[in-house]
């Protein structure tokens, strides 16, 4: 089986068992832009590819705010310093503290393994501060690793709700004949569907109860530079990234 066919399986599956978590979590991101509060999103690695996906984005949400993964992102060299990085406690709690989320507000936390520390830690320290935590993950994988937390817990057990998003142990999925690792990762593309189905579903749910969506219209088509500047404007207390 080639790669876009496990691909569109995956997706097959993960509609199938995580469309209900999706709709919950579209529901918590509404009620919380309704509320006048703000949304963050953080992933170590590769992991803050979702991140990165949702923020400043054609069709986004324009209240969608990075935290960055200091170190622990793919500008760094050696490269290899951001596994290493993501595995000091104490980091995920500085992160978290000097950016500017309040109380009340959610927190989307991506992590496709949960077991290292950064992710625990900033996950911990939300839910003291009354933050409400989604997480996106793979069942799977996190299952069947060990933590590198003192603790011993995962970043799932800090969670309010949890997103599965279907990648296999390993994540790598593809195998090749006479080739012991198995290649072309799924974390990615089914973690970034997820990301995008929670925000056509917040949008829904925001229009439906009669309130104009803060979202990106492209730069590049006629009109847009304004259209975003008038949003832009109007939810300026919660753009963290500007």
């Amino acid at each position: 089986m080639n790669y876009i066919d496990i691909v569109i399986d995956t997706l097959k599956n993960l509609k199938e068992k995580e469309n209900e978590n999706i709709n919950r979590a579209a529901e918590i991101v509404a009620g919380a832009i309704i509320e006048g509060k703000s949304i963050f999103s953080f992933g170590a690695s590769h992991s803050f590819i979702l991140t990165e996906e949702m923020v400043y984005r054609t069709g986004g949400l324009m209240l969608i705010n990075p935290i960055y993964p200091q170190g622990m992102n793919l500008f760094v060299t050696p490269m290899t310093q951001t596994s290493q990085f993501e595995r000091i406690e104490g980091i995920g709690e500085v992160l978290l503290d000097q950016s500017p989320i309040k109380d009340g507000d959610v927190l989307f936390l991506s992590s496709v393994s949960g077991r290292n520390a950064v992710i625990i830690d900033m996950a911990k320290r939300a839910k003291e501060r009354n933050i409400t935590v989604i997480g996106v993950t793979s069942i799977d994988y996190s299952s069947k690793v060990t933590s590198r937390h003192s603790t011993g817990k995962k970043f799932t057990d800090f969670c309010d709700l949890i997103i599965d998003n279907m990648a296999p142990y390993g994540d790598a999925v593809v195998e090749i004949d006479n080739f012991p690792q198995k290649v072309s990762p799924m974390s990615s593309v089914s973690g970034l569907v997820v990301m995008n189905s929670i925000v056509a579903k917040t949008v829904d749910i925001l229009v439906k109860k009669g309130f104009e969506p803060p979202v990106f219209m492209s730069a590049n088509v006629d009109g847009g530079d304004e259209y975003n500047q008038r949003l832009l404007d109007a939810n300026k207390d919660r753009i963290h990234y500007m």
